[in-house]
């Protein structure tokens, strides 16, 4: 578990480990009750220890004077169609008392310093339409939306229904 010193004397970031996995739940849930789909969040504590072990995810947070007020959860990807490598943030939350400080640019900064040292040509995330706050944020920091694509999904009973017609 490494602890990372920010500009700003009394935040620290630090990469999180397997044994965070409850920590990263109860975070999902805190943003899923915002993003108000609180019931779309299924991940259990083992699912989350299980990511983490295998190195399919990772998770960084954000800790103010020692207490955790922040996280990232993101995995690295790929694109056949544009040939990069990136980082894609599957989750992205600053409890409300700490929101607007500048602490979730500090995250995003470190994040993007990630992906440069690890050759990644570009830094992903979905926002909810709705979420105003949020886009207005992230466009701030310089981020385009990719407005012409709408990312459909198969979840566990449609792939067993498709991979059943193989």
């Amino acid at each position: 578990m490494d602890k990372i010193q920010t500009r700003v004397a009394r935040f620290t970031l630090r990469t999180g480990t397997a044994d965070d996995a409850a920590q990263v739940i109860a975070y999902m849930k805190k943003l899923g009750e915002y993003q108000k789909m609180l019931d779309k969040i299924t991940a259990t504590e083992a699912d989350i220890h299980r990511l983490l072990s295998e190195q399919r995810g990772e998770v960084l947070f954000g800790e103010y004077d020692g207490e955790t007020v922040g996280f990232i959860y993101f995995y690295q990807n790929s694109s056949a169609f544009t040939g990069q490598t990136g980082l894609y943030i599957d989750g992205f939350y600053i409890d409300q008392p700490f929101q607007s400080q500048g602490l979730g640019k500090i995250m995003l900064a470190y994040l993007s310093k990630l992906a440069l040292e690890r050759g990644c040509q570009r830094l992903e995330w979905g926002c909810l339409d709705w979420n105003t706050p949020a886009i207005h944020f992230y466009q701030q920091m310089g981020a385009n939306s990719v407005d012409e694509m709408t990312i459909y999904r198969l979840g566990p009973q449609q792939l067993e229904q498709s991979a059943a017609q193989f």
